[in-house]
């Protein structure tokens, strides 16, 4: 039974372990993304450092590691068909692949903070509430410019988004996005700082007439 449970949090941490942004803007800008803006590996500061021909492919790599995660380990469990997958195998791998995505093994354990992967995540899991809360991210990001805060709006909502729609078939999604409303405002614990400070950056600033 350990063999495909411990091949597939591997699997899925290797994945989220892809750096996107490190080596796009290493092969493609001779650049470390890393080294500028706000220091983070993640599509936001990717398209501040490089522009949204960067930034957009990041975002795309980024969601798809967590969505081929949830879906790697129904895979890699159907190769041993005479073990069944537990109910919360996709709960360990797809933390597992934000755990990469924050520590990559390929890219000196120096990540991002995971928002776009758990997007990913979010539409493999519960397309519905994840749509619902992408909706609000949107929403929140058009009128005040804050990525951070966008973020930290979406997911603190998806909890009880969930807790309608989901929740009756299956209390470990919820304890899933629980977690998630948990995690992301702690790892963004310095835009908090700055957003109380009034010293964020906006991520889409009004243009001056």
């Amino acid at each position: 039974m350990w063999i495909p449970i411990l091949i597939a949090i591997l699997s899925a941490y290797l994945l989220g372990s892809i750096p996107s942004s490190v080596w796009i803007g290493k092969i493609f800008y001779g650049t470390d993304v890393r080294e500028h803006g706000s220091g983070n590996a993640g599509t936001t500061n990717t398209i501040r450092v490089l522009g949204y021909k960067a930034g957009i492919p990041v975002f795309i790599i980024d969601a798809l590691k967590g969505w081929f995660a949830v879906f790697l380990t129904k895979i890699i469990f159907g190769y041993f068909p005479s073990v069944e997958m537990p109910e919360y195998m996709n709960l360990v791998s797809a933390a597992a692949a934000v755990i990469g995505h924050i520590f990559p093994v390929f890219a000196g354990f120096r990540g991002g903070k995971g928002v776009a992967t758990l997007l990913g995540i979010g539409f493999g899991l519960i397309p519905f509430p994840t749509l619902i809360a992408l909706v609000i991210f949107i929403a929140v990001l058009m009128t005040f410019g804050y990525v951070s805060l966008a973020s930290i709006c979406a997911t603190v909502i998806l909890p009880f988004i969930t807790y309608f729609f989901v929740m009756p078939e299956s209390p470990l999604l919820l304890i899933l996005t629980i977690a998630v409303a948990v995690f992301v405002p702690l790892t963004h614990k310095e835009n908090i700082k700055r957003l109380k400070n009034g010293t964020e950056n906006k991520f889409l600033k009004k243009k001056n007439k």
